[in-house]
């Protein structure tokens, strides 16, 4: 059992940079693979991005790749997602998630356990 709050959410330009936290409750943080999804209006819940229990890996979707890094801090209970070079098409409610599968297979809303209450993320041109 875990709770997820997401922050960091705004509105920025087409080009800015913003980094979302989601910070979690209880005393197992470390024992959940962690991932962001994004949902735009009238649009399916998709996979952002993934990291391992430890941090050591991460997983993409190919759209965010190389613009976006999550990563997490297992001693502050925080996974955070930094995002660069942002794009119109990255309008969306992001939520933080917690799976108890590795990362490899934590690539799909089916498999994540938990979820935050998301954060409105707004890019204009």
């Amino acid at each position: 059992q875990v709770q997820l709050v997401e922050s960091g959410g705004g509105l920025v330009q087409s080009g800015d940079s913003l980094t979302l936290s989601c910070a979690a409750s209880g005393r197992t943080f470390s024992s959940y693979t962690m991932g962001w999804f994004r949902q735009a209006p009238g649009k399916e819940r998709e996979f952002v991005a993934g990291i391992s229990r430890g941090g050591s890996n991460t997983n993409y979707v190919d759209s965010v790749k190389g613009r976006f890094t999550i990563s997490r801090d297992n001693a502050k209970n925080t996974v955070y997602l930094q995002m660069n070079s942002l794009k119109i098409e990255d309008t969306a409610v992001y939520y933080c998630a917690a799976s108890h599968w590795g990362y490899t297979s934590a690539t799909d809303r089916g498999r994540y356990d938990y979820w935050g209450q998301g954060t409105q993320v707004t890019v204009s041109s």
